[in-house]
């Protein structure tokens, strides 16, 4: 073929690469949900083996009595997760969808004035935890007798806590990757401040420091990581999510603080339901017998921790499927997580429950009393937690909260007079028997109604519409 002026054109081929159809929403939100879970369960064996590692190291340079109070000060902290009044899980709520329309706008409205909230917060609290530290009674809040080991519950405490509240707002940057479907990178920079433990941990016990800087080495890690991965995020990766003073919004605060109470009281339920078995272990056996279970509960942990991690990314994905009206796509994935993470759980918890005892005896000399019973009950509670976390993770994206919020609190009422009876009569075995038996016929039943009126909702939505 010629052009007008009599030379000869070239055939332009078309690049097959450029003709082809991109991949769908559904396609490319799929593709992503798989590579943050593989990469989920990669890092957190980094995960796994690091504390697994430090068990011995800290165990032994603290003692059982230290150790047991770092195990009751840490459900403490743990307790204290409902600081950020809920605005980590609102903003993840609030952002899918505006990552499905693109709405760069607005996402940065909504992060700005989250942080600005939760780094006031945190500021105050720590300015009030500093002043009034010398006054609170730590030992006898961690039923710590006087003497040697009483002196190190107060700057114990204090370390945790204070580690804690810094990193309340550095932590929602991971929130932030994960709406915007970058977990695998998320779980990378986690990763990474598992790793940074090691060093840490050995360093201080090298030098012989006092132990409320062995347990600071334990829990730095994730606030200089969060540090870093914000410095990443906001500076190179997602430039146009920077948060910034002016980018504050009254209406933005409004609707995340909104949404941020409901799931704060939901967070504040489920923390201390599920955090309080060492302060009641302490309150009625001895300080030990804390320590037993203490370590056996930190073993499984990491199961527990891996499965949220692998069902976590779904309330993103959930979300951004929901705002686009997928409901098909998010019935079938929930259907596949349930039978995933339930397995998942079984295998590896009873894997656990029959190489536990040898494991922890070899590994850092300790032998479980009951020992074979406590590892069944943690094994049957993350079992359960793992089969209803796919059905809580489709409500938290649609922000239905109260049907899983009344099974939470009626667990709460029901389990700690059990969970107190049943340690005084039976032993340390008897708690997370108990609370497996409870959070069956409590929290199960809210979590499928919960999951039922997602659907209900979404198509009177889709009807009215019309």
């Amino acid at each position: 073929m010629s052009s007008p002026d009599g030379a000869v054109e070239t055939p332009v081929r078309s690049d097959p690469a450029a003709d082809a159809p991109s991949p769908s929403p559904a396609t490319s939100r799929q593709r992503r949900l798989l590579t943050g879970i593989a990469a989920t369960i990669v890092c957190r064996g980094v995960g796994v083996v690091t504390p697994i590692v430090l068990l011995p190291v800290t165990l032994a340079d603290l003692g059982p009595d230290l150790y047991g109070l770092w195990a009751a000060v840490g459900a403490l902290t743990a307790m204290a997760a409902f600081a950020d009044l809920g605005l980590g899980n609102g903003l993840m709520t609030k952002l899918a969808p505006c990552y499905a329309a693109g709405d760069a706008v607005r996402a940065r409205r909504y992060i700005s004035s989250a942080y600005l909230l939760l780094t006031g917060i945190t500021v105050a609290t720590l300015l009030v935890l500093w002043s009034v530290s010398p006054l609170v009674p730590w030992s006898v809040i961690f039923n710590v007798p006087d003497g040697a080991i009483g002196r190190h519950a107060g700057p114990i405490a204090l370390t945790c806590l204070t580690v804690f509240l810094i990193n309340i707002p550095l932590s929602l940057v991971v929130r932030v990757q994960f709406a915007y479907q970058q977990v695998a990178q998320s779980n990378l920079w986690q990763a990474s401040g598992a790793l940074l433990a090691l060093p840490l941990v050995l360093t201080a016990v090298h030098l012989d420091l006092p132990p409320a800087a062995v347990v600071a080495a334990t829990v730095l890690g994730p606030v200089l990581t969060n540090l870093l991965n914000s410095w990443w995020v906001y500076g190179r990766r997602l430039r146009q999510l920077r948060p910034g003073l002016r980018a504050v919004d009254r209406d933005a605060t409004r609707e995340v603080l909104g949404l941020g109470a409901l799931f704060l009281v939901l967070t504040i339920v489920m923390s201390v339901a599920s955090n309080i078995d060492a302060l009641v272990i302490a309150h009625v056996r001895e300080l030990s017998e804390v320590t037993d279970f203490a370590v056996a509960a930190r073993l499984f942990a990491q199961l527990g921790v891996l499965i949220s991690l692998v069902n976590v990314p779904l309330w993103p994905a959930n979300g951004d499927a929901l705002a686009r009206g997928e409901l098909a796509w998010v019935r079938r994935t929930t259907r596949r997580m349930t039978l995933v993470s339930a397995l998942t759980a079984v295998v590896l918890g009873a894997g656990l429950v029959v190489a536990g005892g040898p494991l922890l005896a070899a590994w850092v000399g300790l032998h479980l009393d009951g020992g074979s019973w406590l590892l069944v009950g943690l094994a049957v509670w993350w079992v359960l937690l793992a089969t209803a976390s796919p059905c809580f993770m489709v409500q938290n994206a649609a922000g239905i909260i109260r049907p899983q919020l009344i099974g939470w609190t009626i667990y709460l009422i029901v389990s700690i007079p059990l969970k107190w009876y049943g340690a005084l009569r039976f032993g340390v075995a008897a708690v997370p028997i108990v609370g497996a038996a409870a959070y069956l016929v409590t929290v199960v039943p809210g979590a499928l109604y919960g999951y039922r009126a997602v659907y209900v909702r979404r198509a009177d939505a889709t009807e009215a519409k019309r």
